[in-house]
């Protein structure tokens, strides 16, 4: 049997298997090399996140845990590339590791699964809200104190079948990610109630730096309006140092070749939240992004982020 062209590293679930699926597919268009049908291997690799369901990330390591594996067999050549999820993502990679090309992004919004409301503002008082985003939960209760927050960890169909049973009155999902599911499921909630992740709905490729054919075939595929957006969006959160245990959001958007972004800090329990934004062209979406987030750092001072 002929050895693959290419071998792509992903998690198991199977929101990641379509991910990896669209970025296979996208390099058999492009590089007619990678179209034949084994020139492409894709490698399942099970994550520390994977592995810990019952612990909010915050608690046990951050979102990094859901890249490290993947990341360390990129490093070790057991893979050639790698696909994550944009959200997934540390501001800084390790050391001889570079993303070098996006998906074209999806829609970056959260959106609310319950079957009692199509509003946040119409679920009922106290009503049970699972999920396990710091971000998520920062937000809900400062538009509705009053709502009883849950962690929720798991994979699309599992917190999908967990809201159904009645576990939970409601959750929130990326729109990116049921999309790529084919799961017409719950209502967008506006981006001015629930910002969204940074990077979210953006699928990103990892590599090794020095990897020139592998840079090569990937950077064929490079949706360079997403790698701008996001850019910006990642600017602001390594100047604020974000991770799991930060309630940050950001979400830019292009309209021709001018960049807007918004942004917020919030404190965990959701009592205070300060909102930013920053317009310009898009040649300077890096700069716009660390103005932002400099403003928020000095507006939210030492402790901010304390619980």
């Amino acid at each position: 049997m002929t050895s693959p062209l290419l071998r792509l590293g992903t998690r198991g679930s199977k929101l990641a298997l379509v991910q990896t699926g669209l970025v296979r597919a996208a390099l058999g268009r492009a590089i007619p090399e990678l179209s034949a049908p084994n020139a492409v291997a894709t490698e399942i690799i099970r994550t520390t996140g994977d592995a810990i369901q019952d612990r909010p990330l915050a608690e046990v390591g951050g979102k990094g845990l859901f890249i490290k594996e993947i990341e360390e067999a990129l490093l070790a050549g057991r893979i050639d590339a790698a696909v994550h999820s944009m959200k997934d993502m540390p501001t800084i990679q390790p050391p001889g590791l570079a993303i070098v090309a996006f998906l074209p992004r999806e829609d970056a919004r959260d959106v609310l699964i319950s079957s009692q409301a199509t509003r946040l503002a119409d679920l009922p008082q106290g009503a049970i809200v699972g999920t396990s985003a710091l971000r998520r939960r920062a937000q809900l209760l400062a538009l509705r104190p009053d709502l009883d927050i849950r962690t929720f960890r798991g994979n699309v169909d599992t917190r999908l079948a967990k809201t159904t049973a009645g576990e939970v009155q409601a959750t929130l999902l990326a729109a990116a990610g049921l999309a790529r599911l084919g799961l017409a499921v719950g209502t967008p909630i506006p981006a001015g109630e629930i910002l969204p992740a940074v990077g979210q709905g953006a699928v990103c490729i990892e590599c090794r730096a020095d990897d020139r054919r592998v840079r090569d075939w990937l950077a064929a595929i490079d949706h360079a309006e997403t790698a701008r957006r996001v850019a910006a969006e990642h600017a602001l959160l390594a100047v604020l140092d974000g991770s799991c245990r930060t309630p940050i959001a950001a979400h830019a958007v292009l309209r021709g070749e001018n960049l807007r972004l918004d942004a917020l800090i919030a404190r965990p329990d959701g009592s205070e939240v300060l909102r930013t934004f920053r317009e310009g062209s898009a040649r300077d979406g890096v700069a716009l992004g660390r103005d932002a987030g400099l403003e928020l750092k000095q507006r939210g001072g030492v402790g901010f982020f304390d619980p």
